[in-house]
């Protein structure tokens, strides 16, 4: 069971209602929580990840209103009224989004740390450029970093995701 962080007595609070993987959610959450706080800890959603808390890493990138954000440096205020999605939004009643399916199946994955703003950031990229190039996938995900893979199983994961999607390969 997740524990929920109740807020510091004389702090500075405010109630809230984000739609989380299109499920409205509430809480009356600190002014200075961050979003990957909330998901995480208020909601007990720990597929986005912390890495650095200084946006370096990527680890926790959400899509906020469809635009991948470090989750890190927003604060869950500021997402009051808008659209979260976290990797555990990507799944459908139908089984793994594409894109999930592509990291399992061209090893785009190794430790799985990085994954989550990988896969979210990918969604992002292929919903605005459904065939992208080499480079284009190394430029949008530039801002999230991967100790393990070398990026190669990454960017053949992406490609193959974009032959799904686009209905070159079933």
């Amino acid at each position: 069971m997740t524990e929920v962080i109740a807020p510091l007595e004389g702090a500075i609070t405010r109630p809230i209602t984000i739609d989380v993987n299109g499920t409205p959610r509430s809480a009356v959450v600190e002014t200075r929580l961050l979003l990957v706080h909330f998901l995480r800890e208020t909601l007990g959603m720990t597929g986005t990840h912390i890495g650095c808390d200084t946006t370096s890493c990527g680890a926790c990138t959400v899509l906020l209103d469809g635009v991948p954000v470090k989750s890190c440096t927003v604060f869950a205020v500021q997402a009051e009224g808008h659209d979260v999605t976290t990797v555990e939004g990507l799944e459908s009643a139908d089984g793994l989004h594409p894109i999930q399916q592509a990291f399992h199946t061209e090893h785009g994955l190794q430790c799985g740390f990085c994954t989550p703003g990988m896969m979210l950031t990918s969604a992002a990229l292929l919903r605005d450029n459904p065939n992208p190039t080499d480079k284009e996938i190394r430029w949008a995900l530039s801002g999230n970093v991967c100790r393990c893979t070398g990026y190669q199983n990454i960017v053949k994961s992406v490609h193959a995701a974009a032959a799904i999607l686009t209905g070159e390969v079933s």
